[in-house]
């Protein structure tokens, strides 16, 4: 349970956007998902101004474009989405090349890239000048359910702690030749997943009555 607290996504800096108070780089970036979702469909001309002023504050944060980019890779699943919304939504088609699409599937496949790319762009953004401590006290003082804090703070903790049981036993697995990505040892990679699972569960009532021992009452000191 020692196990270091490093966050990947945090960018070590000294820049105004990281000496920011949490709360309202918070409160900046929920406005900023706000209204970019907010964009209605064919106001394409909305998307590259949104992109100018984000990419204002990823400069002024003097976080390198490359740092955050390669860690887009969360909004493949959007993009997919997007991809195969002009071929199953339906309304008047379009034909492109040997393709027919719908055009209004062309429109939302196109607001939802935007505006996908956008929201994790600005949330990447905010993880690379947040430390995650920072986050909690920010969620803290925007008056956020305390016991949700807590659970977050928790989750925080012991994520590199569950990170290296899995590791360990996919090096288990591996040295046992069962290779967890072949379809044929599935099976074998959700009994681990079970275990992991059962593991954690036990990991978290040992805490929890490690906590109450102590005299947890609902709070933690601040």
């Amino acid at each position: 349970m020692g196990a270091g607290h490093g966050h990947r996504l945090h960018y070590h800096g000294h820049s105004r956007v990281h000496r920011a108070p949490a709360h309202l780089k918070l409160l900046a970036l929920l406005g900023f998902v706000l209204l970019a979702v907010a964009v209605p469909p064919g106001w394409w001309a909305a998307y590259p101004v949104l992109l100018a002023v984000l990419l204002g504050v990823v400069l002024l944060a003097r976080v390198p474009l490359g740092y955050l980019a390669r860690r887009m890779w969360i909004e493949v699943p959007f993009l997919v989405f997007a991809v195969l919304l002009p071929f199953v939504a339906t309304g008047p088609r379009v034909e492109v090349g040997f393709l027919s699409l719908s055009e209004p599937g062309l429109v939302a496949a196109g607001g939802l890239a935007a505006k996908g790319t956008l929201g994790v762009l600005a949330s990447l953004t905010m993880a690379a000048t947040t430390e995650p401590a920072d986050v909690l006290r920010g969620l803290r003082r925007l008056r956020m359910p305390d016991l949700l804090v807590q659970i977050m703070s928790f989750m925080l903790r012991y994520l590199d702690v569950v990170t290296a049981d899995l590791a360990r036993m996919t090096t288990s697995m591996r040295s046992r030749g069962c290779d967890p990505r072949s379809p044929r040892h599935w099976p074998t990679l959700a009994r681990s997943m079970g275990a992991l699972f059962i593991r954690s569960y036990e990991r978290g009532e040992r805490v929890h009555l490690a906590m109450l021992s102590r005299g947890y009452d609902g709070e933690l000191p601040r």
